[in-house]
């Protein structure tokens, strides 16, 4: 899209929120309420603006796309007789696939899972994708029920740890299934934080579609993080809409959630990186899994960076100690899926 499309692009959804009626005053919100943004429309503007930039940054090497598939239906309608109650949800992810891509051979696949419990796949991942694209690597990055920019309705049909994985898996297999240059026995995963969350829980449920991941500072024990965490937090957590119950009330349903009790399963070739100083995902939660892939003799790499600069975003900055990190993940996974231009 051209600079000058894109900045009519952004006028005429300026335009069209400052039209919105104005609203009525809105009764207090609980706290594990979606936030206002959600379902007045601006997560959604906001959205769309944003998925301009990903075509305007990288569409000088990548054919960028967004693209809908289906997936399971609500694991939990709020009334499963309504019309379509049952039906499954539309997600909407987004494709890449470097211009340059040899498509008469068969090339590696990146399933990228965005960040943040309520978040979107957005432009603050940019520069990962193009160091990725640059090797060679075609990505999908859905942004699975419960991401934000599409309304109120979607933010509350997360499932943390069920469906979501289900939503990222569907999103791998309609990568492979559309472009028959894509090699089955080449797909990578990747993410950080939630984002890692949902890498490990994909691979511990679905060994034989990765090839490889990467998890960096990943949540890992839900248990654990309920603990530390203020109460705010974990008002979202027991949420009717989420998992529905705190901690306290059902245990195993956290555990179930969790990747640290599902190590048993790992297969796939597996990088962890975690941060001492992380003031988001709490050290104790990566080292705990750690411990438990060791107790179950899984063959994994790790790396425990101490009180790095940037904490929980330490590795995701434009520091030279932030891209060394992303070089070791990138040779990581080079190892494995073999792209074109692997970094050296």
């Amino acid at each position: 899209m051209k600079p000058v499309a894109c900045l009519l692009f952004l006028n005429l959804c300026g335009a069209a929120w400052a039209q919105q009626p104005a609203a009525e005053p809105a009764a207090p919100r609980p706290a594990a309420a979606a936030p206002a943004g959600v379902g007045s429309g601006m997560d959604q503007v906001l959205k769309r603006v944003d998925d301009v930039l990903w075509f305007t940054r990288l569409g000088d090497i990548a054919d960028v796309d967004k693209v809908e598939y289906t997936s399971l239906p609500p694991a939990h309608p709020k009334n499963p007789k309504a019309p379509g109650a049952t039906n499954p949800i539309i997600i909407h992810a987004y494709t890449f696939i470097p211009k340059n891509l040899d498509r008469s051979k068969k090339q590696p696949l990146i399933t990228f899972a965005h960040q943040g419990v309520h978040a979107n796949f957005d432009t603050s991942d940019l520069h990962v994708m193009r160091e990725l694209l640059e090797q060679g690597y075609s990505i999908i990055a859905p942004d699975y029920r419960g991401s934000t920019g599409y309304g109120e309705g979607f933010y509350e049909l997360i499932d943390y740890g069920g469906r979501e994985v289900d939503d990222v898996l569907m999103g791998t297999q309609w990568m492979l299934d559309t472009y028959s240059f894509l090699d089955p026995k080449r797909v990578g995963m990747m993410g950080w934080s939630h984002g890692g969350f949902i890498t490990l829980m994909n691979i511990m449920e679905h060994p034989k579609t990765y090839a490889v991941a990467y998890a960096g500072v990943p949540v890992s024990d839900l248990v654990a993080r309920m603990g530390y965490e203020n109460e705010s937090y974990r008002e979202l957590y027991s949420a009717p809409y989420h998992i529905g119950k705190s901690v306290r009330d059902d245990i195993e349903e956290y555990r179930k959630r969790s990747p640290v009790n599902h190590v048993k399963t790992l297969e796939t070739p597996l990088l962890i990186h975690a941060n001492t100083n992380d003031e988001d995902v709490n050290y104790l939660e990566v080292e705990h899994l750690i411990q438990a892939l060791k107790a179950e003799g899984k063959k994994f790499e790790y790396k425990v960076y101490e009180d790095a600069p940037g904490g929980h975003y330490f590795n995701r900055t434009d520091t030279k100690m932030a891209r060394d990190s992303r070089a070791e993940v990138y040779k990581f996974l080079a190892s494995y899926l073999h792209p074109a231009k692997p970094v050296q």
